[in-house]
């Protein structure tokens, strides 16, 4: 008889490793995931759909701990599967299970520990990301390691690319693992906390382009947080104006950063370079191709300012 798992999941990644369990037929016995924020946009399949679709009990406690501790515990898990769950499962909930318990995250630990990683890596300008199954332990992200999977990150590439490329990264963990996971025999490796970085959560407020920065790092700013996150955003003539793609141009030395160097194509200063704006948005208006809105704009005048 295979183990009885209890599955805390969200998200892309947390459907996909669901799913991928469904297929290999584990025993899913229950299934803990989230209500969907009203204010963040949902473009993820629904785990929660995925288990009623296919009969699992699926709850979505608004906290771990107390009463939920004891329910879950009634359940028996003897193995517990955490797939980009956003709560930390207390040390009560991670000693129920006999086979241990394990998370999955979307980095290549011991780097990009914490929230956001996927983000971080790209507004950092890296060309690796990947997947880390590893055991969950009382600290965030700092147990021990059982696989990891790497993807590549293209030049261009956004958040949400990088995101479905580790989420598929996850999946192959799930397939390349759960036989080991379920027999209690999966090999466990030590961090080195010697390698280890940290990253925090990341909101809105951060999005603002410092133009003082290189061409490459604003283009890095704007794909790691274009949609379907709150996006980079500067101002123009007092407006606030989000900017949803951007190219790194081959022109040098043009301008203090900010500056309008060009219309149609709309390009704009940075330190040492510059950045053509293919897509953006003032606040309230309709997202355009970057052309368009510097109609509204004019040759020399600089970006940033929230005055007029």
């Amino acid at each position: 008889m295979r183990p009885r798992i209890a599955v805390f999941a969200y998200n892309e990644v947390g459907y996909v490793c669901l799913e991928e369990l469904l297929r290999r037929k584990a025993d899913v016995t229950a299934v803990f995931t989230h209500d969907d924020d009203p204010d963040e946009e949902v473009w993820f399949r629904s785990v929660r759909g995925l288990a009623a679709r296919e009969g699992i009990a699926c709850f979505t406690p608004p906290r771990l701990g107390g009463e939920w501790t004891e329910r879950i515990a009634a359940l028996r898990p003897e193995l517990i599967l955490s797939f980009y769950y956003r709560s930390l499962l207390g040390p009560e909930i991670l000693a129920l299970p006999r086979l241990g318990a394990f998370n999955i995250h979307g980095s290549l630990l011991p780097r990009y520990r914490g929230r956001a990683c996927i983000n971080w890596a790209i507004l950092n300008g890296e060309s690796e990301t990947g997947a880390t199954l590893h055991e969950m332990v009382a600290r965030a992200d700092a147990g021990r390691i059982v696989d990891r999977e790497a993807v590549a990150i293209g030049p261009d590439e956004t958040a949400h690319d990088v995101f479905l490329k580790v989420a598929e990264a996850a999946r192959t963990l799930v397939a390349r693992n759960l036989d080991a996971l379920e027999a209690g025999t999966a090999s466990l490796a030590e961090q080195d906390e010697t390698q280890a970085t940290l990253f925090g959560r990341r909101g809105p407020e951060d999005g603002r382009i410092d133009w003082a920065l290189p061409a490459r790092a604003i283009h890095n700013l704007v794909r790691a947080v274009t949609h379907p996150y709150p996006g980079a955003f500067t101002f123009a003539r007092g407006r606030k104006l989000f900017v949803w793609k951007t190219a790194v141009t081959e022109e040098e030395g043009i301008g203090d950063g900010g500056t309008v160097v060009s219309l149609s194509p709309f390009v704009v200063a940075a330190d040492g370079g510059s950045l053509e704006i293919l897509s953006a948005q003032f606040d309230g208006g309709p997202e355009r191709p970057g052309p368009e809105i510097a109609a509204a704009l004019r040759r020399g005048e600089r970006l940033g300012s929230e005055n007029e």
